[in-house]
């Protein structure tokens, strides 16, 4: 969540925020609320004290004999005092408190001011998109010829926005994945890890997926969310710990299966599989000092569109603008494959730089080895990458008239084989 002293000390920058963001303006109420909260909780302090204070008067008027009834009446009065301002502090703090859990991270000067994807700025582009000779086919078409993706049949059994991968296709996902860990774990430094799938509220609290985005998570039936992200896990690894500063930076990875239920997204990308319920993801989450995070995020992104390089995938970079970037988010980079199927860029990997925004909900912190300071960390996030977009990315891209699908250099050694198609299975 923001730091109200940060909005103290800078009035009417939560509100050009919240502005360049599309919504509305929250500033004053967010201040009177906070400031409620406070007013409730000194007059706690003060019944509080007064207790305090009284007992240690009985304590002393009852050992040197003296008459306590009037303190007694006191004592059993603020009691009853106590109660009730008790109940009106917690009551102001918890409106406070769910104000300020809805208000979204404020952006980076850095990013375009504009109400959606249309005020995106791309700042570079890297490959050239392949002329083919005849029209190229999107990937659900390829798959569905290839007879290895079948929508009808998971659709069958689990509902809409589902697939099956049969054969080399299957195969070709499990390579992809297994290539991207080991490019970020041996090329780029980062630590594996195998995370747990479904995770308490709080810790889905802590990333700032909830409240907000309660709808778009699946809820089991005791209570816990399967994860949209495993950013949602690798975040919380530090959940409510102290960090030594040297340790810092600290960069995790991991390859999930993602559940969304793309609240929200009816009628768009609503064949194949570019928007779907369950897919994979190969996810970087780091973990700065705030003088590390800005270096570190055009290091995330790099690493990111280092893959597409590896695969010879064209693609384009883009800052999004502050009506586009998400909630918890500062500053967001957007890497958009090309898929000549569509004949346009599409997204397939978002890294984002949040701030504290999600260090203060999870309470991570760490020991500022000059100030000597508990100070918050923050966080980074990115993909590296959407291992379903980039199996549709591949396909599209490396297609051939006949029908198969020639496989990148880069992966020849996990898929097996050079091609897929009719006549060409390894």
């Amino acid at each position: 969540m923001i730091d109200i002293d940060y909005v103290k000390l800078h009035p009417g920058i939560l509100d050009t925020a919240l502005k360049n963001r599309g919504k509305q303006p929250l500033e004053n109420q967010l201040l009177e609320c906070e400031g409620a909260f406070r007013q409730q909780q000194t007059k706690l302090q003060l019944l509080l004290e007064e207790r305090n204070r009284i007992s240690d008067e009985f304590g002393r008027c009852k050992a040197s004999g003296q008459n306590v009834e009037n303190l007694l009446s006191r004592m059993d009065s603020l009691k009853k005092e106590i109660n009730t301002q008790t109940e009106l502090a917690d009551n102001a703090k918890n409106q406070y408190i769910a104000l300020l859990e809805t208000i979204p991270n404020i952006p980076s000067d850095e990013c375009p001011v504009g109400p959606d994807e249309n005020s995106n700025l791309e700042i570079r582009r890297h490959g050239v998109p392949r002329d083919f000779p005849f029209p190229p086919r999107e990937h659900h078409q390829i798959g569905e010829r290839l007879n290895m993706m079948d929508f009808q049949r998971a659709a069958r059994i689990a509902g809409s926005r589902y697939v099956f991968l049969f054969s080399e296709l299957a195969r070709l996902e499990r390579a992809l994945a297994q290539c991207m860990l080991d490019i970020h774990t041996r090329e780029h430094g980062y630590t594996e890890v195998y995370v747990p799938l479904i995770l308490a509220r709080d810790a889905m609290y802590g990333v700032g997926q909830l409240p907000k985005f309660e709808e778009d998570l699946f809820k089991t039936t005791i209570g816990t969310y399967l994860i949209p992200t495993s950013e949602a896990s690798l975040a919380n690894i530090h959940n409510s710990e102290i960090l030594k500063g040297s340790e810092l930076p600290l960069r995790y990875t991991a390859y999930t299966p993602c559940f969304r239920s793309e609240a929200g997204s009816a009628g768009k990308d609503t064949t194949g599989m570019l928007r779907q319920h369950q897919f994979g993801k190969v996810e970087l989450v780091s973990i700065t000092t705030p003088e590390q995070a800005i270096e570190e995020h055009e290091r995330m992104t790099a690493c990111a569109e280092t893959i597409l390089k590896k695969l010879q995938l064209p693609y384009r970079t883009v800052v999004l603008s502050t009506g586009d970037m998400g909630f918890a988010s500062q500053k967001t980079y957007d890497i958009e494959v090309w898929l000549p199927g569509q004949g346009k860029y599409r997204e397939i990997s978002s890294c984002s730089r949040c701030g504290t925004f999600q260090a203060r909900r999870m309470n991570t912190r760490f020991k500022n080895e000059t100030t000597k300071k508990n100070e918050f960390v923050h966080t980074l996030n990115g993909s590296g990458i959407a291992v379903g977009r980039c199996l549709i990315a591949v396909l599209e891209n490396y297609q051939r008239d006949n029908g198969s699908v020639d496989i990148p250099e880069l992966l020849v050694p996990y898929f097996g084989a050079t091609k897929i198609g009719p006549g060409l299975l390894s």
